[in-house]
């Protein structure tokens, strides 16, 4: 295993840009060996993002379709969004599971916390497996209602061949989820 290395040194900080969901910075580091670079970040949404996989039963994952503007098509997903300032992620993964198949969950299990090209951008998003499923509606803020697919966890090599799956955050939840409830037995 590689040995762990001491973090470079932030000499400077600086804004570059802010919209009302990211911010750019430009960081100068200074490294262990002396060399200094300058690295542009996305300052992302603070307390982070949450996804879920809401299971219906043991073997059926809730999917939503959903319009995505940064590659102007529509994607079939898995639910998320962000989590709100002083909000547990626990509760923002109910609340998000609410508003967007209509559901929330008795049991929430966090699966795993993880990064989105952490190269460029500190945004943390942790991905939540939702079981024993009640119908509480609560109304979301996507422009337009979200359809709901619901899939079976047995024929995902059919999923990942689909046209609108192709959000890489999604596809590593699902493997993750996958792996969960072969560990489980299904018993979830």
């Amino acid at each position: 295993m590689a040995q762990k290395k001491d973090l470079p040194t932030i000499l400077e900080t600086t804004a570059v840009a802010q919209s009302h969901i990211f911010g750019i910075e430009r960081l100068k580091l200074r490294f262990s060996n002396g060399n200094e670079r300058y690295f542009e970040r996305l300052k992302g949404w603070g307390p982070g993002v949450v996804m879920i996989a809401p299971m219906l039963d043991a073997n059926t994952v809730l999917l939503i379709r959903e319009y995505a503007a940064g590659i102007n098509q529509y994607t079939l997903s898995l639910p998320k969004g962000r989590i709100e300032i002083g909000e547990a992620p626990e509760s923002a993964a109910n609340r998000e599971c609410q508003e967007e198949v209509g559901y929330k969950a008795t049991k929430l299990h966090l699966l795993s916390t993880m990064t989105n090209a952490p190269q460029y951008n500190d945004t943390q998003f942790h991905l939540f497996v939702a079981t024993d499923l009640e119908y509480s509606p609560l109304e979301g803020d996507e422009p337009e209602p979200l359809e709901v697919i619901p899939w079976k966890m047995d024929n995902l090599s059919a999923l990942f061949a689909h046209e609108e799956v192709h959000e890489a955050r999604s596809i590593a939840a699902l493997y993750m989820l996958r792996d969960y409830l072969e560990q489980h037995h299904g018993s979830i």
